[in-house]
């Protein structure tokens, strides 16, 4: 990957050719599927258009499936392909396919031909999986690691924003009179041109597996591809939580039309409301991750959004109850109180469902093998598909067994905690990075500096003062890799704070008075550790300072670096003395909380080679680094 500066506002990726022409490509992609998938369901739903004899609920849930059966047949060809070939040059010949696609479309409007027009959103989905491995595993080959959070961001920001505006045009277009047909084959071929353009300003992307052999057999390279993925847990479960969430939205926006209608009693202006407030949130959900997570990629949002998936999902139920039966247009809609609930509910679903997705996207690309990312996001869209089509079965067959709209998304949402407690039991990595989010968030502004001296990989040992109980969440939460710390027993008890110790894979150390073999195993522990290449932090001090000052650093530093030489990185803590963790004005935690939202910092030095390195030298770094801060 080439080196480009450093960008503190994610939006300055919008300046640059290596991120614009492929978020611009994407936009009109998107925007495309959803102005001609939107006038096909409307002409269906508000129009009379019918396929087979089937109703209008029936032909709506049938297209959604329709839509996503090309992504479990083509997306392990399309990983491949992403994979073997230049993908600026990958993309063009997909937006040529898009072309074609949108003048057969065209026909099918001009006819009122609903088989073609299915026909031609199958083909479209066909478009769509081809294209979807491409723009995610491009990313890291032009972004940096600390961009990929800001440009995923981006990328769902602007996915959703197309969506929206698709199917408001999409409405639109369908709905001004007898040229309506006319006007939306025009759109939708001029916006696949579009895109085409946009697409050969694409940088090149070198193939990142050119001499791959491409497998044609469909099942058989599913298959493979979704065991090799399985081999990395995090990834995996990683796609699984990405899946349910696109199962979760599939069934919200499948039904936003038929829920539009029947339980809001709104026209098709209503409609195109509630997809403006869902997408304007996953949109802007999307957009504030890079900003609350600190440019890192932060797995504590996913629980954050999980959370709000399921609290404003079951709140929707609620807030639909006994609602008049009116028949509204827009305006008459919005002149409702109770219906601004109901809106604030459908933003906020979205708010959470992009806090739930974006740092997902940014955890595989940064973890998966690069040769491999192309092939990881094709086994993302299959299983994306796959529950996606299962969402498009499970609504039909519900909702023909008599259970009610509202009932139907009030289930959904209750199905998401239950998804959510077992990914998050599977992977406690998830909700212990949570923890640590919500704790040092709540409590504190943490101004972090010197963060590029922390190594990318390989072992090193971080060493910094004791001021409070909450040092390491503190510590934990600034640096972007995983961190193992060396702590005292009795803090590694700490209700609550175990938990998240024994995630982190923390090791509980005594001194020699309260128990030599605890000892010895923490020595042995942080030798293993360091071998396999891990961080490891300790705190020299041994104990919590109960003063402000610095303690006198033990000499467990200098045994470790003795056993296992590897660079040492000075860090301190400045403004947790006072705080509610600290030993000041009494033992910490035992009185009344204070200085919520508190400033503080953490400084980080550049890294010392270990044969530099011994505990009065560490200790005069640490201390310089403090500075007169407490």
């Amino acid at each position: 990957m080439s080196q480009h500066p450093h960008h503190d506002n994610q939006f300055d990726l919008f300046k640059q050719r290596r991120f614009l022409p492929l978020f611009l490509t994407q936009f009109f992609g998107a925007f495309n599927d959803n102005l001609f998938k939107n006038a096909f369901l409307v002409l269906v739903t508000f129009h009379g258009l019918t396929m087979l004899g089937m109703d209008a609920q029936t032909v709506v849930n049938l297209s959604a499936g329709i839509f996503m059966l090309p992504f479990f047949l083509f997306s392990a060809l399309a990983g491949q392909l992403a994979e073997k070939y230049d993908k600026a040059l990958l993309a063009r010949w997909i937006k040529v396919l898009e072309i074609w696609i949108m003048l057969a479309a065209g026909a099918g409007f001009i006819w009122h031909n609903a088989s073609l027009l299915m026909f031609c959103l199958f083909l479209m989905g066909i478009h769509s999986a081809l294209f979807g491995p491409l723009k995610y595993s491009v990313l890291p080959q032009h972004l940096k690691e600390q961009e990929l959070l800001g440009g995923n961001g981006l990328i769902e920001m602007g996915t959703f924003i197309a969506i929206l505006l698709g199917q408001i045009a999409g409405t639109m277009i369908v709905q001004t009179g007898q040229h309506g047909e006319k006007l939306i084959v025009f759109a939708c071929v001029s916006v696949a041109i579009f895109g085409y353009f946009t697409c050969r300003a694409m940088p090149t992307a070198p193939p990142t597996a050119p001499n791959i052999k491409i497998n044609w057999n469909i099942f058989g390279e599913t298959m493979s591809i979704i065991r090799h993925v399985k081999q990395n847990k995090t990834v995996f479960n990683s796609l699984l939580g990405i899946s349910w969430f696109w199962f979760f939205g599939a069934i919200y926006l499948t039904q936003f039309p038929d829920f539009a209608k029947s339980v809001l009693h709104g026209d098709a202006d209503v409609y195109t409301m509630l997809m403006a407030i869902f997408s304007l949130g996953v949109g802007f959900g999307s957009m504030l991750c890079e900003k609350l997570s600190g440019r890192q990629i932060e797995l504590g949002l996913v629980p954050f959004g999980s959370i709000g998936l399921s609290v404003f999902g079951i709140d929707l139920y609620f807030s639909t109850a006994n609602l008049a039966s009116a028949q509204y247009t827009l305006a008459g809609f919005l002149s409702v109180w109770q219906h601004w609930r109901v809106l604030a509910d459908i933003l906020l679903i979205g708010v959470f469902g992009g806090f739930f997705i974006v740092p997902l996207y940014a955890l595989i690309q940064t973890r998966t093998e690069r040769e491999f990312t192309s092939r990881a996001i094709a086994a993302n869209n299959i299983l994306n598909s796959l529950f996606m089509v299962v969402a498009s079965i499970m609504s039909i067959i519900l909702l023909s067994m008599g259970l009610g709209l509202r009932e139907l998304l009030a289930v959904v949402a209750i199905l998401n905690i239950v998804v959510a407690i077992y990914i998050y039991t599977l992977i406690p990595e998830f909700l212990m990075r949570f923890l640590v989010w919500i704790l040092t968030h709540t409590l504190y502004r943490v101004q972090k500096q010197g963060l590029e001296h922390i190594p990318a990989t390989g072992a090193a040992v971080l060493v910094c003062n004791h001021v409070s109980y909450m040092d390491a969440l503190v510590i934990a939460g600034s640096i972007r890799r995983p961190v193992r710390f060396v702590m005292d027993h009795q803090i590694y008890q700490t209700p609550v704070l175990n938990f998240i110790f024994r995630t982190a894979g923390a090791i509980p150390i005594a001194s020699s008075r309260e128990s030599e073999e605890m000892k010895e195993a923490a020595f042995s522990q942080i030798a293993a550790a360091l071998q396999q290449g891990d961080l490891i932090a300790i705190f020299p001090e041994g104990r919590i300072t109960r003063h402000g000052e610095m303690n006198r650093f033990m000499p467990g530093i200098e045994r470790i670096l003795k056993e296992t030489p590897v660079p040492v990185v000075p860090m301190a803590l400045c403004g947790l003395w006072g705080s509610f963790f600290s030993r000041k004005d009494g033992e910490a935690m035992m009185k009344m909380p204070r200085r919520l939202f508190a400033k503080i910092a953490l400084q980080i030095g550049p890294a010392i080679p270990a044969q530099e390195a011994d505990r009065t030298s560490l200790e005069d770094r640490v201390r310089t680094l403090r500075g007169d801060q407490q």
